[in-house]
């Protein structure tokens, strides 16, 4: 793997991160523990292949792993059903909801799901393709995730005001 190969998908790899983690520090952590994974690991990159989205698998799997290590000590709950240790689940400033804080009300793998697909646009099957997942559960993940956003957002949204990050086009 060339930098240079490397270096076009950093943008992306930044963006992902810091709307995983809502944390800058956190999301510069993420990123380099990705990139170093990435030289560790190049050999299991089949030269061809998409290389953003094996970026972007490397980087969900080391973000999983490091909220399973950190945060859920107990095995009987779920990734799915697991909440964000940490985090209020919203904020208001003035009649605005900050949308960081609304991600980081959904669970880490439904988080995942509604970010590759709206922010990052893949589609339903590069998604399940990134995250080792069958595309149903891409779907009812996605429609959990929005459904959920929309819960959050509705006393904050005026009527007139559509979804955007919600909607996939």
């Amino acid at each position: 793997m060339g930098v240079e190969d490397t270096l076009a998908h950093l943008p992306a790899l930044r963006r992902y991160a810091r709307l995983l983690t809502g944390d800058a520090t956190r999301a510069d952590d993420l990123v380099q523990d990705t990139l170093e994974r990435a030289m560790l690991k190049w050999s299991l990159w089949q030269p061809g292949s998409n290389l953003r989205a094996w970026l972007l698998s490397v980087m969900h799997n080391l973000y999983l792993n490091q909220c399973r290590d950190s945060r859920w000590h107990d095995a009987s709950v779920p990734m799915d059903e697991a909440p964000e240790a940490g985090y209020e689940p919203w904020t208001q400033v003035g009649e605005r909801l900050d949308m960081q804080q609304a991600l980081l009300t959904l669970t880490p793998a439904s988080r995942a799901v509604l970010l590759l697909i709206t922010v990052e646009e893949n589609s339903y099957a590069e998604a399940a393709q990134i995250l080792d997942i069958p595309i149903g559960t891409v779907m009812s993940r996605l429609h959990r995730a929005r459904e959920q956003l929309r819960s959050v957002l509705q006393p904050a949204a005026s009527a007139s005001a559509p979804h955007l990050l919600l909607v996939k086009k």
